[in-house]
């Protein structure tokens, strides 16, 4: 499936990649910035609560918060309250999911042990009837998918559970199953097993037949775990069968990694999407990549607000200055971890910027892509 373009029931992707839902790194803002870079087919949030989307609870509105620029969006639900559960998907419709998706892969223990998540793999009834009842109260043109872990323990992606539950799943009408090759025990340790992906794409492809790109030829299943470069996007495309890949941590310091991961599938293919040009799908320059932070945080101090921005953009500054200049950025960094305003963050960034044109060749920029249109439906 290198360099097909996801086919999700009636929805068509521009790509196969697809931005994984991590608490804390999947806001409106860095979406945002990680789409405009190409190569992003499916963006989305973070793990919403239904009962605090029908009870507009500020948190779950921020979280679920989309804009134009955002699409096609997908909204991931968790929770273990079936009849809930379809509540919070017509409310996702109504406010402009793409997608809906049912987590049931979350490790975290405030999420399993409200049955949430993960836990779910050990109760396949309960997650058989959240997918039935979901898929009952919403319409046909938004499709509903799940994203799942290999099992519980090392016994139950042993005995592939995984590809048990989603044989199940896709029965009651679920479009797309996405698969993180770890179990629950394992959380983020330990690496994943593209061998238990293989077999979940296996199972799903015997009960529904093998998926092909083309609507209504089977159901795709999405891998997850461990991308951190293009060639580990193509390494689990050949080695699982799968649809396409789910990239999380491996965007938090390569948020261009989408883009890169699109070219080298074209370039597998010895040619190119009628409406990519190839030669953009490459390393952004350092100039870019410093345009890259600045519009990440002007973004989030206009969807949120300077404090908010402040101290994510602290936060993230480590990750995302791995990749700027081989990682020999410390004033950089530091300028921002000291920055008490948003001009000074400017003038953080403005001032490395004048350096490394001082100490380094001017470098081939290829500039964010902006009003790329994101078909959503086939």
């Amino acid at each position: 499936m290198i360099g097909i373009p996801l086919q999700i029931g009636p929805v068509r992707l521009e790509s196969n990649l697809m931005l994984a839902p991590i608490a804390g790194w999947c806001d409106l803002a860095w979406r945002v910035t990680t789409r405009e870079l190409g190569g992003v087919g499916l963006a989305s949030t973070d793990l919403l609560n239904p009962r605090g989307l029908l009870c507009s609870s500020e948190t779950s509105l921020d979280l679920a918060c989309t804009s134009d620029l955002d699409q096609p969006i997908g909204m991931q639900l968790y929770g273990a309250d079936p009849a809930m559960l379809a509540e919070g998907a017509r409310w996702c419709v109504d406010h402009g999911a793409t997608v809906v998706d049912i987590n049931m892969g979350c490790p975290v223990d405030k999420v399993c042990k409200e049955d949430g998540g993960s836990r779910l793999m050990c109760m396949p009834e309960t997650a058989v009837e959240i997918v039935r009842q979901v898929r009952a109260a919403m319409p046909d043109r938004v499709p509903l998918t799940a994203k799942m872990r290999l099992g519980w323990t090392e016994e139950d992606a042993k005995r592939n559970a995984a590809g048990d539950l989603a044989c199940r799943l896709v029965d009651e009408g679920v479009a797309c199953i996405t698969v993180q090759g770890r179990t629950t025990e394992q959380r983020f340790k330990g690496a994943s097993c593209r061998e238990g992906i293989r077999r979940v794409v296996e199972a799903v492809a015997g009960r529904t037949g093998s998926y092909t790109g083309e609507p209504g030829r089977g159901v795709p299943v999405v891998g997850n775990g461990d991308v951190k470069s293009p060639d580990a996007v193509l390494t689990m495309l050949r080695e699982t069968g799968c649809a396409g890949v789910m990239i999380g941590r491996g965007a938090f310091g390569l948020p261009w990694i989408f883009r890169l991961a699109w070219g080298a599938q074209l370039r597998a293919l010895g040619g190119t999407h009628p409406d990519e040009n190839i030669d953009s799908m490459g390393e952004p320059s350092e100039a870019e990549k410093i345009e890259i932070v600045r519009r990440y945080f002007d973004r989030m101090c206009e969807f949120r607000d300077v404090p908010y921005a402040l101290h994510q953009l602290r936060q993230k500054i480590t990750r995302l200055g791995k990749s700027i200049n081989g990682s020999h950025c410390r004033p950089l960094k530091e300028g921002i971890r000291v920055a008490k305003t948003q001009s000074e963050v400017h003038a953080a960034l403005e001032s490395w910027e004048i350096l490394m044109r001082e100490t380094a060749p001017q470098q081939r920029s290829h500039p964010p892509r902006q009003g790329t249109p994101y078909p959503l439906e086939a």
